[in-house]
Parts: C-alpha cells; sequence; structure tokens
C-alpha cells in the first residue's frame, strides 16, 4: 500500500512541477501546465503505456488532492484583504455582479440547450463553473505589463476578488441543493441554502477575527516551535470541518479560515518575519499541485464526441460573452471598459474546482456532472486561460499612457 502510494505520488509531483514549470517558460500560468500533465498521464494508457489506470481514482490520492484544494481556498482567504475590496468602490462591486450573473445565466441556457436530459441542478451547475474570475492569472499579466495599478487594473483585480467571494456562495449554494435530495430548484430551496452560505461565512467571520487575535496572543505563550503554524491549520480544518456539517462545501469554511486569519500578527506573535502566508508555501507547493494534476487525470479523452466538443465551444463562447458584460458596469470616468470585460475571462482554478465538486455530487443515483460535461468545463478553462494573456497585451499594451498612473493597490488572492 505505502510502496505504491510513494510511487503515486513521486510520478504525479515529478509530472506537475515539470508541466508548470514549461507553462510558466511558454508565458502560461503553472496550473495550466499542471492540468494539462494530468491529461497526458491519463492518455498513456490509450497509448500503450500501463501501470498509471488506477490513479484518478485512488482514494489517497483523492484525500490529498482535496487537502490541496483546502489549502488553496485558506490561502486565497489570507491574501485577501477585506478592507480592500471596500476600497475599489462601486464599479468593482457592480463588474463583480454582473460578472457572475451574466456567465451563469448563460451557462444555464447551454446545459438546457444541449443537454436537456441532465436536469436543471445540472444546468445550474454548469453556469456556476462560468461564474468566477480566476484572480491569479490577471494578476500575473497585469503585473508583468505594469499595470496593475492602472485604473482598469485596479477594477478587474478587485472584481476579481469580490467575484471569488460571489462564486464561493454560488458554489455552497449549489452543494445545499444537491444534498437536499437532488435540488427541487424552488425559490424557497435557493434562498434557504443562500442565507445559510451568507450566516455561516458571517457567523465565522464575525466570531473568527474576535476570537483569533486572543487565541494567537495565547498560544504565542507556549514557545514550541511550530504551535503558531499548526494553531492556523487547526482553525483552517475546523472551519472547513464545520461547513461541511452544515451541508456547504469545505472550501468555503477554508476560505472563511483565511479571511479570519488574515488580520493575526502572525510575524510579530511568532518572533520572526514571516508571515502566515510564507509559511504556509512549503505545504501547499507540494499538495495543491496535486489536486490540478489529478482533475487532469480525470479528463477522459474518449468522452470528448462530438456532443462534448460542441458544449465545450458553447461553454467556452458563453464564458467569454458573459464577462464582456462586465464593460457595462464599469462607473468610473475614464477606464478602458473593454479592457475590464478581457481581464474578466479567465477561469482557472476556480472553475477546475466546480467541475471536480460537479463529479462528486448525485442527483437522482447518478454524478450531477457525467464525464462529458466535466471534460467540456475542462476544455473551457483551457480556452480562456489560454485567451486571456494575448488579448490583455493587445488592448492594454495599447492603452492611453495615462490609464497606466498607479493607483491604490489591491491583494490579489
Amino acid at each position: 500500500m505505502i510502496a505504491h502510494l510513494l510511487v503515486a505520488l513521486a510520478v504525479l509531483l515529478t509530472a506537475a512541477k515539470l508541466g508548470g514549470v514549461l507553462a510558466a517558460r511558454l508565458g502560461q500560468p503553472p496550473v495550466l501546465g499542471e492540468l494539462l500533465a494530468g491529461v497526458a498521464l491519463g492518455a498513456l494508457p490509450s497509448a500503450g503505456v500501463h501501470g498509471l489506470e488506477g490513479l484518478a481514482h485512488d482514494p489517497v490520492l483523492e484525500a490529498l488532492a482535496e487537502l490541496g484544494v483546502v489549502l488553496l481556498l485558506f490561502e486565497v482567504g489570507l491574501s485577501t484583504r477585506l478592507a480592500s475590496l471596500v476600497k475599489v468602490g462601486a464599479s468593482a462591486f457592480l463588474v463583480a455582479c454582473i460578472g457572475v450573473v451574466v456567465p451563469m445565466a448563460l451557462g444555464y441556457g447551454v446545459g438546457a440547450w444541449l443537454l436537456p436530459e441532465a436536469g436543471p441542478l445540472a444546468h445550474l451547475f454548469l453556469g456556476a463553473a462560468l461564474s468566477a474570475t480566476s484572480v491569479g492569472i490577471t494578476a500575473r499579466v497585469l503585473r508583468d505589463m505594469g499595470r496593475i495599478g492602472s485604473p482598469a487594473g485596479q477594477i478587474i483585480l478587485g472584481a476579481a476578488v469580490i467575484d471569488d467571494v460571489l462564486g464561493l456562495l454560488v458554489l455552497a449554494v449549489m452543494v445545499g441543493l444537491a444534498g437536499g435530495g437532488g435540488g427541487s430548484g424552488t425559490l424557497a430551496a435557493l434562498a434557504g441554502v443562500g442565507a445559510k452560505a451568507v450566516g455561516f461565512l458571517g457567523a465565522a467571520l464575525v466570531a473568527g477575527r474576535w476570537a483569533a487575535p486572543r487565541l494567537f496572543a495565547v498560544a504565542a505563550r507556549l514557545r514550541g516551535q511550530g504551535v503558531l503554524f499548526t494553531l492556523a491549520l487547526v482553525v483552517c480544518f475546523g472551519l472547513s470541518w464545520a461547513a461541511s456539517a452544515v451541508e456547504l462545501a469545505p472550501i468555503v469554511g477554508a476560505f472563511a479560515a483565511g479571511l479570519v486569519l488574515e488580520g493575526v500578527p502572525f510575524a510579530e506573535l511568532s518572533g520572526g518575519e514571516e508571515r502566515l502566508e510564507e509559511r504556509l508555501t512549503p505545504l501547499a507547493a507540494v499538495l495543491v499541485p496535486l489536486f490540478f494534476v489529478r482533475m487532469g487525470l480525470a479528463v477522459d479523452l474518449g468522452a470528448l464526441g462530438t456532443g462534448s466538443l460542441a458544449l465545450a465551444g458553447a461553454l467556452s463562447a458563453a464564458a467569454i460573452a458573459g464577462k464582456q458584460a462586465c464593460a457595462l458596469a464599469v462607473v468610473t470616468p475614464g477606464v478602458d471598459r473593454l479592457a475590464v470585460g478581457l481581464g474578466m475571462i479567465p477561469r482557472g482554478e476556480v472553475g477546475l474546482i466546480f467541475a471536480n465538486i460537479g463529479m462528486s455530487l448525485a442527483a437522482g443515483g447518478r454524478p450531477l456532472l457525467g464525464p462529458g460535461a466535466f471534460a467540456a468545463i475542462v476544455a473551457m478553462v483551457l480556452v480562456t486561460t489560454l485567451v486571456t494573456p494575448p488579448l490583455l497585451r493587445w488592448r492594454m499594451g495599447t492603452a492611453p499612457a495615462a490609464a497606466a498612473r498607479p493607483g491604490p493597490t489591491v491583494r490579489a488572492a
């Protein structure tokens, strides 16, 4: 058992790191390389190379990968500044709201059109997978171009962070509806689960941000090695479990834990200069890529028949067009509206998380998202991730110089 696990981890981590490094050298986000590395490993049996067939469904690897995505959302919460969400103003909030509602509606329509037999909850999940922007990809492109402080850059980053919060609420509602017996789709059920998700996040933030500084101040007196970092992980895992206990996705709890601990003076209490995010990096650097390479492994290329390719194309078109509606919500004068719409396109890791959870949920005795729909979502993620950097460079690289004036920074997730 342990020998098999060790070999599997060695293979998957090597593939993930090589894929990530290659993608970075080609100017693409590492997550894209990790995902494609998993797809390549999953395709090896078709090429006559055997021995890796069971990795995609290995329960131990699955648990480690799920732990990786919990840590990923914990990192996102830690790097999300609540104060920054308020400072970016009305444009960012309106852009985020439009950027969730319109793609979700388009995705629902695509599902109802191409997968009529799947049911309303599956159609909602397809729409939800299109809702949240990957702030990391856009932030990297804007930083490389020196436009992260421009008015458009600030609105894009602020909206993407708010958009991620809204996306997690949407995910919590979807999981709650599925857990409630396949989701009746009634407004009452939707409102009830939504209220539960908002209530959980609100209670965790209010109670946690009051208790966390006091709890860590007491723990700092123990002066044991790694006590504060261990306590941070306990808070993360505890809130993840609490979210699961109230039938929300565990990553909602992990994100809430990050928001709770964001204000704790970790470096000051530990007597060092490292922030909590920096202590978390080595652990996340191992487990987070494992999640994405395993996601690639789960892609069944054989399931991408004509119907799935059509679904992938329609979802990609809906994902791109839906985010262009964000441009209509920009109320700040003088901002390049098209640049804002283009910056909101990439789905990245967020879409993959939605796809993974959709595969694990059941409705009517079968998975909410079948292999074909799962592969179509992954294809949509690849398309939106690939097209954003060149489009942003084209648009913002030719933007007026005045648009590059530095503004207040937004800490990206």
